[in-house]
């Protein structure tokens, strides 16, 4: 069996910690601070259902009424703070 995932997967978040997951076919979308992310988003397809969020992307969805329906997977920080 298999299974088309091709555009249901993005990663929201700085450039630099998000641009490799565009090699497993997500749909990278850089966002280097809150209100770019947050804006990402809003913006993002509605056929796409599981998000990578880097930790600042995260707090911008959270500040933009949550996940909704999407699955939301947020990276561990970077610089190893809680």
């Amino acid at each position: 069996m298999s299974m088309d995932v091709t555009g249901r997967l993005a990663a929201i978040g700085e450039a630099r910690l998000v641009r490799g997951y565009g090699l497993a076919g997500a749909a990278v979308i850089a966002a280097e601070d809150e209100p770019a992310a947050r804006s990402a988003w809003r913006e993002l397809d509605p056929r796409i259902t599981i998000v990578i969020v880097t930790p600042s992307a995260a707090r911008a969805v959270a500040a933009a009424g949550g996940p909704g329906g999407r699955l939301l997977a947020v990276l561990p920080d970077p610089d190893g703070a809680a």
